[in-house]
C-alpha cells in the first residue's frame, strides 16, 4: 500500500464517514492541533518507563485523542453514525480524566507559585503537551460542534497534563508521606 494517494493535491482532505473539506477548514485546523498534542503526549510517553502507570495513562490519552479527532472529522449530517468512546467523546471519558487528576493530586503538593517548567525531561515534555493541548482547545472553541464534549475533554486533558507534569517533577512536589 502506498502512503500517498494524490487525492489531497487539490488542497482538500477526506472526512470520517465521507465528504471532503479544504485543508484549511476549521475541523482540519482543530484536528491538526490535536494531532500535535497527541504527538507531544507520545514524546512524554517515550520518556516514561515502559509499563509504568504514567506510561499506560499516556497511551490511553493518545487513544482517546483518536476518538476526539474522529468526532471532529465528521460532518454534522453524519454525527448519528458516531459510536460512544470509539468515535464520539463521552462524559465518562471526561470523568476518567478528572479521576486521574484527583488521584495524582493526592500524591503531590500543589505549587504555591508559578511553575518554571523543565525540572526534568518528562515534566518538560508534559508541560509542552499541556500548552499544545490548550492551543487545540482554543481552536476547538472556534469550531463549535453542536452537542459535543470535545472542548470539555480538551480542557480537562490540559489540567491532567499540568498535574502529571508536577507529579513527574518528583519529590519536590510530593508530600513527605509519599516520598
Amino acid at each position: 500500500m502506498k502512503i500517498y494517494t494524490r487525492a489531497g493535491d487539490d488542497g482538500t482532505t477526506g472526512l470520517y464517514f465521507g465528504g471532503r473539506v479544504d485543508k484549511s477548514s476549521d475541523p482540519i485546523e482543530v484536528n491538526g492541533a490535536v494531532d500535535e498534542a497527541q504527538a507531544c503526549l507520545g514524546w512524554a510517553r517515550s520518556l516514561s518507563e515502559t509499563g509504568s502507570p504514567i506510561n499506560e495513562l499516556l497511551i490511553q490519552l493518545e487513544r482517546d485523542l483518536w476518538v476526539l479527532m474522529a468526532e471532529v472529522a465528521t460532518l454534522p449530517e453524519n454525527r448519528h453514525k458516531l459510536k460512544p468512546e470509539q468515535s464520539l467523546v463521552t462524559q465518562s471519558m471526561i470523568d476518567r480524566l478528572e479521576q486521574e487528576i484527583d488521584r495524582l493530586s493526592l500524591e503531590i503538593e500543589m505549587p504555591k507559585e508559578f511553575v518554571v517548567p523543565g525540572e526534568n525531561q518528562l515534566s518538560a515534555a508534559l508541560d509542552v503537551a499541556r500548552t499544545v493541548i490548550r492551543r487545540a482547545e482554543r481552536t476547538a472553541v472556534g469550531y463549535a460542534i453542536e452537542n459535543s464534549l470535545v472542548v470539555h475533554y480538551l480542557n480537562r486533558l490540559s489540567d491532567l497534563a499540568w498535574t502529571m507534569a508536577r507529579w513527574a517533577e518528583g519529590p519536590m512536589h510530593r508530600p513527605a508521606r509519599v516520598r
